[in-house]
């Protein structure tokens, strides 16, 4: 299974944890490859800091940062 999340990063702070265990817990074992796609210009916020601790900890996740649309 490969698997891919895109968004504009916009996330509850509280939901941040639940989200990246969720990820942890019951996707990343079931999948080869996850990859997290952040389309914004603005910083990055609490999803993609609790993400990028979830790559710096497996080799089948990647968060990836496209600051536009035309960098699809």
């Amino acid at each position: 299974i490969y698997a891919a999340q895109a968004s504009d990063g916009d996330n509850w702070a509280d939901d941040s944890p639940q989200c990246s265990q969720l990820l942890t817990s019951r996707l990343l074992p079931f999948t080869r490859y996850f990859a997290y796609i952040e389309i914004t210009e603005r910083q990055h916020q609490s999803l993609w800091r609790e993400y990028q601790k979830v790559a710096d900890a497996n080799d089948n996740f990647v968060c990836i940062h496209i600051q536009s649309f035309n960098g699809i």
